[in-house]
């Protein structure tokens, strides 16, 4: 199993979740959370300076099979892409075991 993490816009969310939805990834967590970037200076908008250190994202984390984490990944970054700096970022990390508590299943049962 891999759980993979990523770091996209927000207002790249719906479009993303539709797209893992389309691929049948179901179930994921997200939180909102704020990095700092590569990227050091300001933008202007309507006259009104805004910092660029401080950036808003959504982090989403989701636990697929191996056989599914390559379209997974694939899904996320054709999903969130804008060719823009600050598109977000995309880890890939193995999970050793699964467990849900409801059942006590483990394993690929444990995550589907």
């Amino acid at each position: 199993m891999k759980q993979i993490e990523a770091i996209i816009r927000k207002s790249k969310f719906d479009e993303v979740k539709k797209a893992l939805h389309q691929i049948e990834v179901n179930f994921f967590s997200y939180w909102d959370v704020t990095g700092v970037g590569n990227e050091k200076q300001g933008h202007v908008y309507r006259g009104i300076s805004y910092s660029t250190s401080d950036i808003q994202r959504r982090y989403l984390s989701i636990v697929v099979s191996d056989e599914f984490a390559e379209r997974t990944v694939a899904t996320l970054l054709d999903a969130a892409y804008t060719g823009n700096v600050g598109d977000g970022k995309v880890f890939v990390s193995e999970v050793v075991e699964a467990y849900r508590i409801r059942t006590k299943e483990s394993g690929h049962a444990g995550i589907n």
